[in-house]
């Protein structure tokens, strides 16, 4: 099994990919660690066959993308278990979660998983990975770039930072809330929306982080 280092870079290597090519800039960024330090550790991830380091970049191999699947399907379990059987704000439960996925082995995982009602994605909506490594297809753009009158249904939130979750808690705004855009202020101003007939003004870069869809119509509407 890896070490909590070299799986701390495996799932921090595959969260990145999600948003585009993964540079050892970005981990050092990510991580809060020296550049040096990312070197040393991806050579060593490069040894065990985790990843490879096309023109420069990272990228997982087959092997590194299972192994960070694993870790990503324990973190996001833990933050089920803390949020819906603990009752811990959703805010606090990323650090906690980092934690606990060390110490999940697969016998826990399927019992929680179990437990928890087979849940499909983390209190922030990013999908669970399956037990075969297998990852639902995540839907939807950012609420910043919708017009006036469009109504929408909050799908996830893309950054973890715990005053954002915090924020966005203090106004209702979670996975599954419904958000109509009320108005768009002009040249990158902020976007004001309305939940439960309540408005709040979001500027464009937290707009940008809560990625959105439109509701499914049902049959009797079309």
């Amino acid at each position: 099994m890896p070490s909590e280092t070299i799986e701390e870079y495996l799932e921090t290597i595959y969260k990145l990919s999600e948003r585009g090519d993964v540079r050892p800039a970005r981990i050092a960024e990510t991580l809060g660690v020296s550049g040096p330090t990312v070197t040393a550790t991806l050579g060593r991830l490069a040894n065990a066959g985790y990843v490879t380091r096309p023109a420069g970049g990272v990228a997982l191999t087959e092997s590194g993308l299972q192994a960070a699947l694993s870790i990503v399907r324990r973190h996001r379990l833990a933050e089920r278990l803390l949020v819906d059987v603990l009752g811990m704000p959703w805010e606090d439960v990323h650090e906690e979660a980092c934690r606990l996925e060390h110490a999940l082995s697969d016998n826990v995982q399927v019992a929680l998983e179990r437990y928890l009602d087979n849940p499909g994605v983390c209190p922030h909506g990013h999908p669970i990975p399956a037990a075969d490594g297998t990852v639902a297809r995540s839907e939807g753009l950012p609420l910043s770039g919708y017009d006036p009158g469009a109504e929408v249904v909050i799908v996830r939130i893309d950054d973890e930072d715990e005053e954002l979750l915090g924020y966005l808690s203090s106004l209702d705004l979670f996975p599954g809330t419904h958000v109509v855009v009320a108005d768009v202020a002009p040249f990158d101003g902020p976007l004001t929306v309305e939940v439960d007939g309540v408005r709040h003004a979001l500027g464009r870069g937290v707009a940008d982080k809560i990625i959105v869809a439109e509701p499914a119509r049902s049959r009797e509407s079309e």
